[in-house]
């Protein structure tokens, strides 16, 4: 940073935990202009059982004693119609097309670096930061920006900011990727900010008693009697019956409530005729697989077969893949070794080293 950030003014999303309570502090210690906002993304009429965790009325209040503490105005802003027609409403619909969707990834593209981005340059900001754990960089010679992987390799957020564009991460800061979470709570019990002890949110933030069921009931009333009963099927004869496609994803072992003798897991589900397939583990294995929706960072497109480390799940280590480009929104990938339980609906995330060369989401597996 530069003398220069007394003149520069920064949006920083604040959650009330101590990520984003910390990379405020670092970032005012840099000398920035400073505007918190905490975003309300889902409404408390319509989930009234989640009233805590991630956006909770304890997280705001939590965020602005931050604010106000390190000397910078602070606002909630409701973001809930938003938040809903695009997050939320993807999130059922993926679901009950047999899909198992990742809800903070398109929330990342579409309200954290679309609807938030748009009300900071509407303050007058020049930046966004949150308190992701990543590193952002530039590279002069393709004129791109690309996000890396953090210091903090256990806490490395890179995988569910695939999606973000190339405009939003020209404004983006990430004040945290140089530091561990160990670092950081330390930071925040130094410098006494209220959240240093704040557990880490493991949840859904819409999702209420993180039973997704429940939502879609919500939003679907008579659902689970439509669609409880279908065919569980596996080695092509009916074991059993289940509780409705949409509440199962692949590789689920448990809530089946059938016997055959050995363990079995679900290895496919047809959306169309409400049936799931189950296999045994051995049968969960694939290597090649296709996504849609994709987004690139680093190239502005991929020239014949590239090799890459492929990551198809948050936790995933990532593991040797070509990939090559079918078209404008889809890719085709090889894993160099069959992978457990690639499931539609999830992202796959394409990195050279460190650096996310770009991602899309899991669509058609190739049998």
């Amino acid at each position: 940073m530069t003398k220069d950030n007394k003149n520069k003014t920064v949006v920083i999303a604040m959650s009330g935990g101590v990520d984003s309570a910390v990379a405020a502090a670092l970032l005012k210690d840099q000398g920035f202009n400073l505007i918190g906002i905490t975003m309300k993304t889902w409404g408390y009429d319509d989930i009234p059982e989640k009233d805590s965790g991630c956006c909770s009325l304890e997280t705001i209040y939590s965020a602005r004693n931050v604010a106000q503490n390190l000397g910078f105005p602070h606002y909630t802003l409701d973001f809930t119609e938003k938040f809903n027609e695009i997050v939320i409403n993807d999130f059922i619909s993926e679901y009950l097309k047999g899909n198992t969707p990742n809800p903070c990834v398109l929330c990342n593209k579409s309200i954290k670096w679309g609807a938030l981005l748009e009300k900071a340059e509407s303050l007058g900001a020049d930046h966004l930061a949150t308190g992701h754990y990543a590193k952002l960089n530039f590279d002069e010679n393709s004129n791109r920006h690309y996000v890396s992987v953090a210091e903090d390799r256990k806490k490395d957020q890179s995988y569910a900011l695939w999606r973000v564009s190339q405009y939003a991460l020209s404004k983006t800061i990430f004040p945290l990727g140089g530091y561990t979470k160990t670092e950081i709570r330390q930071i925040a019990k130094t410098m006494d900010l209220k959240p240093a002890d704040t557990p880490d949110s493991q949840e859904i933030c819409f999702v209420p008693n993180d039973n997704y069921r429940e939502l879609i009931e919500m939003r679907n009333p008579g659902i689970n009697e439509r669609l409880s009963g279908g065919d569980l099927v596996f080695n092509d004869k009916k074991i059993g019956t289940h509780k409705g496609y949409p509440y199962y994803t692949i590789g689920q072992r448990r809530g089946l409530n059938v016997a055959v003798g050995k363990k079995i897991y679900v290895s496919k589900i047809d959306s169309d005729n409400n049936v799931i397939f189950v296999a045994e583990e051995e049968h969960l294995y694939n290597n090649e697989f296709t996504v849609r929706d994709i987004n690139l960072m680093k190239p502005e497109k991929i020239e014949g077969e590239l090799k890459v480390k492929a990551k198809i799940r948050y936790n995933d280590t990532g593991h040797d893949a070509v990939i090559s480009q079918i078209d404008e929104n889809n890719i085709n990938v090889k894993f160099s070794s069959p992978q457990k339980s690639i499931t539609p609906g999830q992202s796959a995330v394409f990195y050279t080293g460190d650096d996310v060369l770009g991602g899309g989401i899991i669509d058609k597996i190739v049998y």
